[in-house]
């Protein structure tokens, strides 16, 4: 076993690797991406508070800035401004017009201030890492943003550590999906009662299930098994028809949310991307190993979702149709899942 890199090997390294990604290099170096900038405390990254209840406020103050979650096939991007944060010590939530997010307080346990030189000038960004040291949230700075509120929260939520090394756990895998076959009748007859869709994790987790286990032994009217090429022809379709959809991208401490429509698609490589003025996607297409179209009853009517996990049953996102009062459009989107490819000759997995 080799001994781990020292804070200086780590510098060296990311210099010598001038215009790539820090995410890219960490995983070249084969550490965490939060310990490669823990190597940078003090030269242009600052140790800040990773406490939610303090560090959204605070982001309130900065204006116009881009937020960002991501998980390993998916990166999920929105331009706006934060705003109606509400704490929760399990679940808090972002409520603006343009960022809208789910947070796991527990989740977030390392975070930075960083200023660093670019072509483009000066990028500042705050980032929060879990306990592994992987990205939980990101929040990039653009030119309209506020440096005078930038400063003041950088003084307000550092905290004074000045070590160039951190302490991560060991990253902890997907849980892979977990179904009971034998209380498949009971599954599909507690999903008929549902009336909300946040109720259906915890019947999952009654009938010691997870949400892709469940899938695979609900069938039909619950769930459609959907060709992997169906995400490419939803997406296509949602910006053909003008369809308004919510786009859910999650990781353990955080999910990030758009509401809206789809303009621009393009393919690059593996990557499928939506690439909007306030709204970017970048989706590993060669990731999606199973999609399926999902209903569940709510008071408000059926909820209809397409959702793409990876080989490891790791969940990509979740697409519903936005039903926000005077833009309700769930009855385009039903139709629209109804349209996309299945699974041919798909049999449930027992």
């Amino acid at each position: 076993m080799t001994d781990p890199l020292s804070p200086a090997e780590i510098r060296a390294e990311v210099e010598a690797r001038t215009g790539q990604r820090e995410r890219d290099i960490a995983e070249e170096l084969k550490i965490s991406e939060a310990e490669l900038l823990a190597a940078f405390t003090g030269a242009g990254v600052t140790r800040i508070a990773a406490d939610p209840d303090r560090l959204m406020p605070a982001a309130e103050r900065l204006g116009e800035v881009m937020a960002l979650t991501r998980t390993r096939s998916a990166v999920h991007e929105k331009v706006g401004r934060y705003g109606g944060y509400h704490p929760g010590e399990h679940a808090a939530m972002v409520l603006a017009e343009e960022i809208d997010l789910r947070i796991f307080p527990k989740h977030w346990r390392h975070a930075f201030a960083v200023e660093k030189p670019t072509e483009a000038g000066l990028r500042r960004s705050l980032q929060v890492f879990d306990a592994a040291g992987d990205a939980v949230h990101k929040i990039f700075l653009r030119e309209g943003s506020d440096p005078d509120a930038w400063r003041a929260l950088v003084a307000e939520l550092a905290t004074g550590e000045d070590a160039d090394r951190i302490e991560v756990a060991e990253r902890m895998p997907p849980e892979a999906p977990k179904s009971d076959p034998a209380k498949a009748d009971i599954l599909r007859k507690e999903w008929r009662r549902l009336t909300d869709t946040h109720q259906f994790l915890r019947l999952c987790s009654k009938l010691k299930m997870n949400r892709l286990g469940a899938y695979r032994i609900a069938g039909a009217p619950f769930v459609r098994p959907l060709a992997p090429a169906a995400v490419t022809q939803m997406l296509e379709a949602v910006r053909d028809q003008g369809v308004e959809i919510m786009l859910f991208v999650g990781n353990r401490g955080c999910i990030q949310i758009h509401s809206g429509g789809i303009g621009t698609l393009k393919t690059m490589g593996p990557w499928q991307n939506i690439l909007d003025p306030g709204f970017n996607l970048h989706l590993r297409a060669d990731h999606v190993a199973e999609v399926w179209a999902v209903e569940k009853p709510t008071q408000r009517g059926p909820a209809v979702s397409v959702e793409a996990f990876d080989g490891h049953g790791a969940l990509i996102f979740q697409v519903f149709g936005l039903g926000k009062e005077g833009r309700d459009s769930r009855p385009a989107w039903g139709a629209l899942v109804e349209s996309l490819a299945g699974l041919a000759d798909a049999e449930p997995a027992e």
